[in-house]
């Protein structure tokens, strides 16, 4: 069960005992609804037909009033016009400065302590921190404290009642949201796009760099390749050629060399003549 329909929840036994109430006792009724725990939404009570009837009714017209005051009013109001209003008792006056702390929420998220303290008439931090802790509790509202900053960061806050006359307001409010919010969105997919197209862009960019450097990479490559061989093809025609030189000059003295030495060879080889002794 949400919060809604909780504090629905509390204000129930209200309504049916109320259907039967007039006068007197419909008055007392709204002082035990407001001092009761819990129940922080009256417009179901403030609908009903002998509810509404109190207020033709001089002495217990205020009563009605009261009413009117914790379903949207603020604890500001109730000093403004207390003389028209029953005085209220300790349980009531703790509930409409929680309700007040909700309709300030509700306005701003960053309520600084020097505003609560004076919308509250609260006597010291010390004091509102409390009060706002105890509201945090009940789950009227949900937020933080910041006593470095002295204020309150609000996240949620409760519903309260709509005042007659307030819908208009409302939906005005709710439609300019709308919009606003509309326009955000579409700046934000504007963006998203944006985004996307350079990234695209630049990933083409990429691939073509690659490209480009991947071919400037092959034609040096087949460059050095072709002076590499170049070179080799230079290596073996200059070693045949010397070789060639080296047998032009070597044979002749070979050839004479090797004269030489078959002369020779003859030479021994040859007996000698034994002369004959007369």
């Amino acid at each position: 069960m949400d919060s809604g329909s909780n504090f629905s929840a509390k204000l129930e036994p209200f309504l049916l005992m109320a259907k039967s109430l007039k006068g007197a006792a419909a008055a007392k009724l709204i002082q035990d609804a407001t001092s009761a725990p819990g129940v922080f939404v009256f417009s179901e009570l403030l609908e009903l037909p002998n509810i509404q009837e109190l207020s033709k009714n001089e002495q217990h017209q205020k009563f009605l009033s009261l009413l009117q005051l914790f379903a949207y009013k603020t604890y500001q109001d109730y000093n403004q016009y207390k003389d028209a209003l029953p005085p209220l008792n300790a349980a009531q006056t703790i509930k409409l400065k929680h309700l007040t702390i909700v309709s300030l929420a509700a306005e701003r998220r960053l309520l600084p302590y020097s505003g609560l303290l004076k919308a509250l008439d609260m006597p010291n931090v010390r004091e509102l921190e409390d009060l706002i802790i105890d509201a945090i509790y009940l789950d009227i509202l949900r937020g933080k404290l910041d006593q470095k900053e002295e204020q309150l960061e609000v996240e949620y806050t409760m519903g309260r009642d709509l005042e007659p006359g307030k819908l208009e307001q409302v939906l005005f409010a709710l439609q300019s949201w709308a919009e606003t919010t509309s326009a955000v969105l579409a700046t934000l997919d504007g963006k998203i796009n944006s985004i996307a197209d350079d990234a695209a862009a630049k990933k083409i960019n990429q691939r073509e760099h690659e490209k480009i450097l991947q071919a400037n990479l092959k034609d040096v490559y087949d460059k050095q390749k072709d002076k590499s061989l170049g070179a080799m093809g230079r290596s073996r025609v200059y070693g045949t050629s010397g070789f060639s030189e080296m047998m032009d000059v070597d044979e002749p003295f070979d050839i004479v060399k090797g004269k030489n030495r078959k002369a020779s060879q003859d030479a021994i080889a040859k007996p000698l003549r034994k002369r004959n002794k007369f």
